[in-house]
């Protein structure tokens, strides 16, 4: 296998199999496979595309000049303000389709969006830097972008259901913790003793989307026991 080869496959073999796992959670109400994959590939492009452009005009000066220092602190922080809202542009897809009806299509549509991002991300790492950095990548940065991006998702698909007015709350807490994943990811890199705060941070992402995918699962279950009590209707 070329490097080329390998790059694309760390890059996206790992995304694809997460994408697998957790649209086979959704275990009552399956989404339509086209508007996942859809919201994937949108992640993968749209997200990324952006994001690109607005970091690099924001920190980065590829375009000859930066609005804000190059440091640790502004560096972690807009990539959680401009990385989140971009992949919150491809589960916009489903929503505005009216596929979203609760928690569990949030989590499936949040994820297909955040693993498209990390994928491509990762990807374009491992053309810059080699097919290394894109392996050590694959193994921690496609579940964190999926579980920053279904926290939005859930607020999507609660605002769906009518039981929120606004989903403000989940794109704050998921920007949060995207800044503190990528500020202490940073600081690793010059204190190791860091690396401390970024393994307790992958427990908090898991216990996050685990309990999206429980409490998913169980809104999905009462309403397909009240669907079968009605005789069949659906309940509006």
């Amino acid at each position: 296998m070329d490097v080329l080869s390998m790059i694309i496959f760390f890059a996206y073999a790992p995304a694809l199999a997460l994408l697998w796992y957790f649209y086979h959670e959704d275990k009552y109400e399956p989404e339509p496979k086209k508007y996942v994959i859809g919201t994937f590939l949108l992640g993968a492009t749209l997200s990324v595309g952006i994001a690109m452009i607005l970091e690099a005009f924001l920190v980065e000066g590829e375009f000859g000049y930066s609005l804000l220092p190059a440091t640790v602190f502004y560096m972690a922080l807009v990539a959680g303000v401009v990385e989140e809202p971009a992949k919150a542009l491809a589960i916009r897809l489903p929503f505005k389709a009216n596929q979203m009806d609760g928690i569990m299509d949030g989590v499936v549509y949040g994820v297909a969006a955040g693993l498209g991002f990390a994928a491509t991300e990762n990807f374009l790492y491992g053309l810059g830097y080699g097919v290394g950095s894109t392996i050590v990548r694959a193994f921690l940065t496609p579940f964190a972008h999926a579980t920053w991006s279904a926290i939005i998702g859930v607020g999507y698909g609660l605002k769906a259901e009518g039981k929120i007015h606004s989903v403000t709350s989940y794109f704050t807490l998921a920007i949060f913790l995207h800044f503190l994943w990528d500020y202490f990811a940073f600081m690793t890199l010059k204190i190791p003793a860091y690396y401390i705060f970024t393994v307790l941070l992958i427990f908090i992402n898991v216990a996050l989307i685990r309990y999206f995918v429980m409490a998913g699962q169980r809104e999905d279950l009462e309403r397909m026991w009240w669907y079968w009590f009605v005789g069949g209707r659906r309940y509006e």
